[in-house]
């Protein structure tokens, strides 16, 4: 994959206190066409869907790979994970239960695959409305946003990306602010990776996700970088 960066592009900063224990991906994109999957990516997913229940199917989502990790991130940060589930368990669980991959949109659904492949939450923001310096860090009293769901999000002592504007997104629930609409044609995917994985994990999942943007979405990616 051809690593790029637009003079732009955002500017992620993590707290001291992650350092050596969270690593992130970032992934922008522009161009996206807001028009239907293809009958193609439908095959896809299918077949990703049929493979992690053939090989998972009855085991507990503990025992797949990246899970544990995961988990271990959430409890690092003081996080119970049973109670704040990654987005990326999340979406594991449903393929568990036969319920497939939510269908919220094609952005979305091309991200979420990736997601449960490299079981690694991401978020997903429509670039236009992130406003300067992202600051990553864990969440203080009372800080919280209206989530995706139309539900409160509280993100005291849960990590957390805020803008000038303030928190925005989770590797849990992300923002209704920052949300991708079906007018989004400028994305930001910020992956959330245990430090310990981020060697051997994070570049891969970075190109998967810029892969199927490509393929199926119309995008431009325009910055691909780690932070960590």
């Amino acid at each position: 994959m051809s690593i790029q960066a637009r003079p732009h592009s955002l500017q992620l900063v993590s707290d001291e206190s992650l350092r050596g224990v969270l690593a992130l991906g970032l992934l922008e994109a522009d161009g996206l066409s807001g028009d239907p999957l293809p009958p193609a990516y439908l095959i896809e997913r299918d077949q990703v869907v049929s493979r992690w229940q053939t090989t998972h199917g009855g085991h507990q989502p503990s025992d797949v790979p990246g899970v544990a990790e995961t988990r271990a991130l959430f409890h690092a940060l003081s996080i119970d994970p049973t109670k704040h589930r990654p987005s990326s368990e999340a979406l594991l669980r449903r393929v568990l239960q036969g319920r497939g991959l939510p269908e919220l949109g094609p952005v979305v659904d091309v991200c979420n695959l990736a997601s449960l492949e490299h079981q690694m939450p991401l978020g997903l923001y429509d670039r236009d409305t992130v406003r300067g310096i992202v600051d990553v860090r864990v969440g203080r009293d009372g800080e919280g946003y209206d989530g995706i769901r139309g539900q409160r999000v509280n993100l005291h002592q849960r990590l957390l990306l805020a803008d000038e504007d303030g928190p925005f997104g989770a590797p849990t629930s992300d923002s209704l602010r920052t949300s991708i609409t079906p007018s989004t044609r400028n994305l930001a995917v910020v992956l959330f990776c245990p430090a310990n994985r981020a060697t051997q994990n994070l570049s891969t999942a970075l190109e998967r996700v810029s892969d199927l943007l490509t393929r199926y979405c119309a995008a431009r990616v325009t910055t691909v970088r780690l932070v960590t």
